[in-house]
């Protein structure tokens, strides 16, 4: 009896957010196609959350490698390398499939001196803008177009990132394909279930606007950009608040912020919550201020939700969101671009229903998690066959 299919998913942590949701989804689904996937994760930060119960909730067990962490450290990234190369020599799988910079670039190496026969690495996003100097962005870049060549196949999560990185000389018009995330979208496909719940948490009138960020509080989310325009509405409307959903190193550096702005009492901090339903229940608008992205899963969860949203134009977010037809996209960096958005929208609740309505069409079911299973079997399988196929040439210019 022939084994199944051997998968080594790699991923830098499963901290809260779309890349680790993606690959839980990825290693649970696939099971029932035959795929045996071990799932390889680093360490999360303090302040990031994780989804490890999620990934408890779906049966799945991550092996854990505290030296896969985010940031470049030589000695502990080399120990996680030796670590990555001995478990790809024991399991042999058919497939190394990474997630995420960190682990793209120590897992794509190790899968290369493991032998490993078929090599597919997915960007989320990618950190060649708006993270670091240039100087380390091109050794970086250049480090990309070297594990680009070692890869089968590059996956984007939209058309537009897969343009930037043919365009960044990242692989090959062959190699490079669009894989759009899935997610649980399901569950927000309902929002009337649990509307009016946040709000008497939060003791805000049904009349009174919510308006909400998803993200990380990291740089490059720009949250100082969302609490200048969020200021700037507080001026001109008294019925308004606004809620800042997520943690992370920024914390206190916004909540400084958020003061010395006086928005007071109409902003709040809600830190993690797994709760996003009547989240986005209850929110009138969602609002994203990155100054670089791949595929938001929170937009992808409000627009399932019936939201339209207010986003920055960067990375793949166009793809995503129509603009002035499933959201409004400002550029970055522009609070008064930001407000007079959101100010838009506010104002007009019918054309705000309508976005409304056919932001849901354009995320559900493309977006699905079931979606997500059937495209990446269909990759595999696709793989797998070329191989098999090269392996049958090759044995018989062999018996010639």
């Amino acid at each position: 009896m022939a084994r199944p299919v051997r998968i080594c998913r790699i991923i830098g942590r499963l901290n809260i957010g779309g890349p680790a949701r993606h690959a839980i989804l990825l290693t649970d689904g696939l099971r029932a196609r035959g795929y045996e996937t071990v799932l390889v994760a680093g360490q999360e930060g303090p302040h990031e959350g994780t989804l490890r119960d999620l990934a408890a909730e779906r049966g799945v067990a991550p092996m854990l490698f505290p030296e896969l962490g985010r940031e470049v450290r030589p000695g502990r990234d080399l120990v996680a390398l030796a670590k990555l190369v001995r478990l790809i020599q024991q399991l042999r799988p058919d497939i190394v499939h990474t997630h995420t910079a960190k682990a793209g670039a120590l897992g794509r190496v190790a899968a290369k001196l493991a032998g490993a026969p078929a090599l597919v690495h997915t960007f989320h996003g990618h950190v060649l803008h708006g993270y670091f100097s240039r100087g380390t962005t091109g050794l970086f870049l250049a480090i990309e177009r070297h594990l680009g060549r070692l890869s089968t196949k590059i996956l984007t999560v939209s058309e537009g990132q897969r343009l930037e990185l043919l365009g960044l000389g990242i692989g090959t018009p062959h190699t490079v394909d669009v894989m759009p995330l899935g997610l649980e979208l399901d569950r927000f496909l309902r929002p009337g279930l649990r509307r009016g719940e946040v709000r008497q948490e939060l003791g805000a009138s049904p009349e009174t606007a919510l308006i909400g960020i998803i993200a990380r509080l990291v740089p490059i989310k720009d949250h100082g950009t969302f609490l200048e325009a969020a200021a700037d509405l507080c001026r001109r409307r008294s019925n308004i608040r606004f809620l800042v959903v997520g943690d992370g190193d920024l914390r206190s550096t916004l909540e400084r912020q958020a003061g010395a702005l006086g928005l007071g009492a109409r902003i709040h901090f809600l830190g993690w919550r797994r709760d996003l339903e009547p989240i986005y229940a209850d929110l009138d608008l969602v609002v994203l201020s990155s100054r670089n992205e791949g595929t938001p899963a929170c937009l992808i969860e409000a627009m399932a939700a019936g939201l339209p949203v207010v986003a920055t134009r960067v990375g793949g977010i166009p793809d995503l969101v129509g603009d002035e037809k499933t959201g409004s996209l400002v550029p970055p960096g522009d609070p008064a671009a930001l407000s007079r958005a959101i100010e838009a929208l506010l104002c007009d609740p019918i054309r705000r229903r309508e976005m409304g309505r056919l932001a849901r069409e354009a995320v559900y079911p493309k977006y699905s998690d079931a979606a997500l299973i059937d495209r990446m079997d269909d990759l595999y399988s696709s793989l797998l066959a070329t191989r098999t196929d090269d392996n049958r040439r090759t044995t018989r210019g062999t018996r010639r």
